[in-house]
């Protein structure tokens, strides 16, 4: 069976932990924040994990 390729898009998107996690970053932080509350903006910086059964999908599509 041949190597799998790293899907590039999904690579650049996400981290995996040490544990294993994969972490993402939330959308909807780059422009048009005036009207967005202080603590809206807070909870953006922060990333996210990606669990459940899409995570196993994107571990295949990075080849882990």
């Amino acid at each position: 069976m041949p190597k799998l390729k790293t899907h590039k898009g999904t690579a650049k998107r996400v981290k995996i932990t040490g544990s294993g996690k994969i972490v993402r970053e939330r959308a909807f932080g780059n422009h048009i924040l005036a009207k967005k509350s202080k603590a809206r903006k807070r909870n953006m910086k922060t990333a996210a994990v990606i669990d459940g059964k899409i995570s196993k999908n994107i571990k295949r599509a990075l080849g882990v």
